[in-house]
């Protein structure tokens, strides 16, 4: 699938999982779980969770911990793929 075919996907998908203020290591294994199970994941970043650093940096860097790819990120939900 290519980018844009995943966002169309994403696009109806219901937020699976919350970053709040125990931070990203909180929901690491949790959303490695659901990667294996479905195809796309939406995570919510909860203002807690963000402090000072921007949704687009957050999901990068659980992008990297949970080796997924980050297929969008608008207001504070990011799209994850694996």
């Amino acid at each position: 699938m290519d980018e844009q075919e995943l966002r169309k996907e994403a696009h109806d998908l219901d937020v699976t999982v919350w970053v709040g203020k125990a931070g990203i290591e909180a929901v690491i294994d949790e959303l490695n779980d659901q990667l294996a199970a479905r195809n796309l994941v939406k995570v919510k970043f909860l203002r807690a969770a963000r402090g000072g650093t921007s949704t687009e940096e957050l999901a990068e860097e659980l992008a990297e911990v949970t080796g997924s790819d980050v297929v969008e990120t608008r207001g504070n939900t990011g799209v994850f793929h694996k």
